[in-house]
């Protein structure tokens, strides 16, 4: 635990990818197999499940620290991470303990059948053998949320370092249905065999926003190809030994979410792996996404639902073919291979489609298309390079995302809340509100992204000298201050006052130049409801 928490403060205390890097390979020189294996899964998002209740921890840190409960929780919302405030709060240890943090993991995995008392018992012993940042590390364990700062891509290239194994292969068997109780380190990273596992999914190729115009993109518009961008969820259908796997871009096995793909053995290649969009869609055309979110978590999908919502899997690129990697090959070959499976895959069927191309000569005629989107139920347009590889992660030059302007509105901020970690003494999580036919202002959606640094110093210095009521770590403020505020889509709501919910919101500019009075009104928003939203 102690190599681990000094490696927490070494990638805590830099921005430089370099620094981590080194770090992270420096830890897994001289760590145990069984710690790197750990490790690996933390920054993988492979946590163990939590055993110990936030509750139970906050009353026996409270009560270990001397703290009324009152001021514990005070405390908590100063702050802003309950780990951190537990930390902070209990006394200094009178122990020490030299355990792995292997060691400690298995201990606190234990602890799921045992009494309270049990449980309480082994966490205040814990505390008190641990030094404070043993502690924090110690407590994330337990509560989940663990940011190190560190993407997988820089833990896969500290790896490599530490290997010499290269990136790509590293990255691919990392991926996958794989947990760190059930392998080693060594089968799992050094042994070059994986082909028993059949699910295991490639690395996602993602592509990077244009900001700009495709003018800027190297070569002529004859060297790039294009297709509509989809909004649905990103995925990997896997027919291996005749048995269908389907991924999510979150390392998310889905297959039995949905089971309209479980026909899709008798449609596609044996030993093959395809890219693309797990659609709602329905009388031959895409479907709003909130009629996916709809399959999104359900534990049991019901005939009704999958009436009402179907899915499809719109592909747009082939990883696999007859049991061979082909990431390497050109796109504009991987599409023609895509192209022949297709000819065999009866048109009127609904469960796979082929993603179309958009054929053009030039980039005028390309964003003339592009701005057809939303009637197409598109996001806008993906430009990818056709002697490009399938690459692993966000690397720019071979994909881009040419998406479709955001809806806009001004709004007023009407409700102010702290933030999280470095940002628990700021105000940084905003809600936002227009004006009712009766000037009223109806809140309607929340941001939390968008303001720089500054800006966000200024908005904070404004919420604590514009305070109307307090609510625990929420203040109201007077209605002063407008933004502008970007969203990809709307719907109807009816868990919401305003009677709409927006997709992915975030605040675009800060409109200095306009007051209060001459923000948007909730018609606005009604209006884009009808014309671009989902009614049901």
């Amino acid at each position: 635990m102690k190599r681990f928490a000094r490696l927490f403060s070494q990638l805590d205390q830099t921005n430089s990818t370099l620094a981590k890097v080194v770090a992270l390979k420096e830890y897994f020189d001289d760590a145990e197999p069984e710690d790197k294996l750990w490790t690996i899964a933390l920054l993988s998002h492979k946590r163990p499940k939590r055993t110990v209740s936030t509750t139970l921890l906050r009353a026996w840190a409270g009560e270990q620290s001397g703290l009324p409960q009152w001021l514990f929780e005070e405390s908590y919302h100063i702050v802003g991470d309950l780990a951190e405030t537990i930390a902070l709060v209990l006394p200094q240890p009178s122990e020490s303990s030299n355990k792995s943090l292997s060691v400690w993991i298995r201990n606190l995995i234990a602890q799921k059948n045992n009494e309270e008392s049990e449980k309480k018992t082994f966490i205040l012993k814990a505390w008190n053998q641990l030094n404070s940042t043993e502690r924090f590390v110690f407590n994330k364990l337990i509560t989940g949320g663990f940011r190190m700062g560190v993407s997988q891509k820089l833990m896969v290239r500290a790896l490599a370092a530490h290997t010499g194994i290269p990136e790509n292969t590293l990255a691919h068997r990392l991926m996958g249905n794989w947990e760190p109780d059930g392998v080693s380190f060594d089968s799992l990273i050094l042994e070059s065999d994986h082909s028993e596992n059949l699910s295991r999914p490639y690395p996602f190729f993602l592509a990077y926003g244009l900001e700009t115009t495709p003018e800027a993109l190297p070569g002529n518009p004859e060297d790039w190809m294009a297709e509509w961008k989809w909004d649905g969820i990103r995925g990997q259908i896997i027919l291996r030994k005749q048995k269908i796997f389907v991924w999510t871009r979150g390392e998310e096995l889905v297959t039995d979410k949905y089971p309209e793909f479980s026909t899709l053995g008798a449609l596609l290649p044996d030993n093959s792996v395809l890219d693309g969009e797990i659609l709602a869609y329905k009388d031959g055309r895409p479907m709003d996404f909130t009629a996916l979110q709809t399959r999104i978590g359900r534990k049991n999908i019901t005939p009704a639902l999958l009436e009402k919502n179907p899915v499809t899997f719109m592909v747009y690129d082939i990883l696999e073919l007859d049991g061979k990697d082909i990431r390497d090959w050109p796109q504009n070959q991987r599409r023609l291979a895509l192209e022949r499976i297709f000819k065999d895959v009866d048109p009127d069927q609904s469960v796979l489609q082929l993603s179309e191309l958009v054929k053009f000569k030039s980039w005028d005629e390309l964003s003339a298309l592009r701005s057809t989107s939303r009637a197409r139920a598109a996001e806008g347009l993906m430009l990818k390079k056709k002697d490009g590889e399938y690459l692993v992660g966000r690397k720019k030059g071979g994909w881009w995302k040419w998406k479709v302007d955001p809806f806009t509105i001004d709004a007023v901020m009407i409700y102010a809340m702290r933030g999280h970690g470095r940002r628990a003494n700021l105000y940084t999580d905003y809600t936002f509100a227009v004006w009712d036919v009766d000037q009223n202002l109806v809140p309607f959606t929340k941001a939390y992204s968008g303001l720089t640094d500054a800006e966000i110093l200024e908005v904070d210095r404004f919420v604590k000298a514009n305070t109307l009521e307090r609510f625990g770590p929420v203040r109201s403020v007077k209605a002063n201050l407008v933004f502008e505020i970007a969203f990809e889509g709307i719907n109807k709501s009816t868990r919401h006052k305003s009677g709409v919910a927006l997709r992915f919101p975030r605040i675009y500019r800060w409109r200095r130049d306009k007051p209060a009075e001459e923000a948007g009104t909730l018609d606005e928003l009604k209006t884009l409801l009808n014309q671009y939203g989902n009614q049901d």
